[in-house]
């Protein structure tokens, strides 16, 4: 199920990270998915419920993932 955000609220989220980059909503490898895409560090946001978990421990993916492989 894709998510479903208001496109003003989507305008305005941006990653916690240090970079600060726009959301996106799904993945690089499935725009349904329910999460929110950094398009600064990829780090991938999960939604839940329809809201948000813009938390840095929640993300999957980004700089921290790339470094360890």
């Amino acid at each position: 199920m894709a998510v479903q955000l208001d496109a003003q609220l989507l305008e305005i989220l941006a990653c916690p990270g240090d970079d600060h980059g726009a959301l996106v909503t799904g993945t690089p490898e499935d725009t349904d998915a329910d999460y929110l895409t950094c398009t600064a560090c990829a780090r991938r946001y999960p939604v839940r419920d329809g809201i948000p978990v813009l938390l840095l421990e929640e993300a999957e993916g980004g700089p921290e993932d790339s470094a360890k492989a």
